[in-house]
């Protein structure tokens, strides 16, 4: 049997995070998480939307997370959705985080939340900001590639007839 790939089933995912932001470098991160919020993870009950990590006295912190309450949960429910959640980083690359989270126009970005070994990973990723010139680029390479592909499918049915 083959290695899994670690990416093969993300529970949330930040499909904006590519269109705002030059994605330069990722981390794989735990998440500390409390009562029944696995669960919740489990049953991809989770929302990534305007997430965002901060860097607080030498820990790492996602704040606008969204995991529903378990319907089945109990009192260990945890009450605020949104809460800060502590990320679980080595400290070597935490002050690295932190040296490129300083530099201007760069931050930190969470992209996919998924389960590696039992345990609840985000991949977060150091970003730089695009212009809305940078989004009209790629939205137009994007249509480019698309009219390729589309003209290669009809060529590959003309060439090949039945």
């Amino acid at each position: 049997m083959g290695k899994k790939d670690q990416f093969d089933k993300p529970l949330a995912q930040n499909k904006r995070a590519s269109h705002d932001y030059f994605i330069e470098d990722t981390y794989e991160a735990g998440m500390v998480l409390t009562g029944t919020e696995i669960k919740s993870l489990r049953t991809g009950r989770a929302n990534l939307n305007d997430a965002f990590a901060t860097i607080r006295n030498g820990e790492i912190f996602l704040h606008n997370m969204h995991i529903s309450p378990f319907e089945q949960g109990n009192r260990n429910n945890p009450s605020d959705p949104t809460r800060a959640r502590k990320l679980l980083l080595h400290k070597v690359q935490i002050h690295k985080l932190l040296g490129l989270s300083k530099q201007e126009g760069y931050t930190l970005v969470p992209l996919k939340v998924y389960i590696r070994n039992g345990y609840a990973k985000v991949l977060m990723g150091i970003g730089k900001g695009k212009k809305q010139y940078d989004k009209r680029e790629s939205a137009a390479k994007r249509d480019v590639q698309r009219d390729l592909q589309r003209i290669l499918r009809e060529k590959q049915k003309v060439s090949f007839p039945t």
